[in-house]
């Protein structure tokens, strides 16, 4: 992973400390956290941020700016899988929005 990407994993590491059941790996090409074995977000290179949503929640949140449905190699994964830019994860503030997004989700799915 590039330096961006690293950046961005340690600025979610710090903020979801809190959050004792969260694991880090190492998949794809990207440092992914996971609760109860399920992705969260993941901090790839460049400093985007994957992250994991209900898939009706993800086609209201893909038209806010910097979101797009995420790529994984050649494929384009659904409305799920949502790729933030760094643009918009500048402050703590726009980053704990997203990994809020993301908990709330995972927490109804399971």
């Amino acid at each position: 992973m590039d330096a961006s990407g690293d950046e961005l994993a340690d600025r979610v590491r710090a903020l979801l400390t809190l959050d004792g059941d969260v694991e880090e790996k190492r998949m794809f090409g990207t440092r992914a956290f996971l609760l109860d074995g399920h992705i969260l977000v993941g901090a790839r290179n460049r400093g985007v941020l994957l992250v994991r949503v209900d898939e009706e929640h993800g086609a209201a949140l893909i038209t806010r700016p910097g979101v797009q449905t995420a790529v994984m190699g050649p494929r384009t994964m659904g409305t799920g899988w949502l790729d933030v830019s760094p643009a918009v994860l500048a402050t703590d503030g726009d980053l704990a929005f997203w990994l809020d997004v993301a908990r709330e989700d995972a927490r109804r799915d399971g």
